[in-house]
């Protein structure tokens, strides 16, 4: 399965917003990360529908939203109306979370259901054949820049293992603490779509930085 880095913009200079989309692009960047915090769901608010718009205009990127929110149901025709190309929300939220995969296929983009590092991973387990991404959290979401939790790496694998067992072509993805060191651990244990933020905006060389990511160098 090929492997997708997906620039997490929470950690980018957003007064060079247009710049640093520039150089995703440069860079050969597969997604654009756009991480939505409502303040309630997670301790932290981040951007909303007029800076995705932005963003939309700025790129033909893939744009992959993940909502941190209470009730994700409420927005997905916005966030579909304002450009994403994937909608990520979490098990975990206020909304049904099959009707929420249903309106996301709906509106025409590839839904996936993300879940907390706490969260059973066998939670997901039923939705499997319905989406086309999991989005297993490798930090507490809320806030970015934190280090990697080795204990979700078992959740990688069982639901990579599980996807594999049931014959299904479902990505999984990983997000927080993705840097050089710990993506070749994700990757072993099944993650295809790595989320990074700090270590590909802080490089020197975003493009080989990226490459470290896909693959071992």
């Amino acid at each position: 399965m090929k492997n997708y880095v997906s620039a997490s913009v929470l950690s980018a200079d957003m007064l060079e917003l247009k710049n640093e989309i520039k150089k995703l692009e440069k860079s050969r960047i597969d997604m654009l990360h756009f991480d939505v915090m409502d303040g309630i769901f997670v301790d932290n608010i981040t951007f909303g529908l007029p800076v995705l718009k932005q963003v939309r205009a700025a790129t033909d990127m893939t744009l992959d939203v993940h909502l941190m929110i209470t009730d994700p149901m409420k927005y997905i025709d916005s966030f579909a109306d304002f450009g994403a190309d994937i909608i990520s929300f979490h098990i975990e939220s206020e909304s049904d979370t099959a009707a929420v995969i249903d309106r996301i296929h709906e509106r025409g983009l590839k839904a996936a259901v993300a879940l907390r590092p706490a969260t059973p991973v066998e939670s997901v387990f039923k939705y499997l054949s319905d989406v086309d991404m999991i989005l297993v959290m490798t930090v507490e979401p809320g806030f970015g820049g934190q280090s990697f939790i080795p204990e979700t790496l078992d959740k990688v694998r069982a639901v990579r293992n599980k996807i594999t067992e049931l014959g299904l072509d479902v990505n999984v993805q990983v997000d927080g603490g993705i840097n050089a060191d710990t993506a070749a651990a994700v990757r072993a244990a099944g993650a295809n779509v790595l989320v990074s933020g700090s270590y590909l905006f802080a490089a020197a060389d975003m493009a080989a930085a990226a490459d470290s990511l896909r693959e071992d160098r």
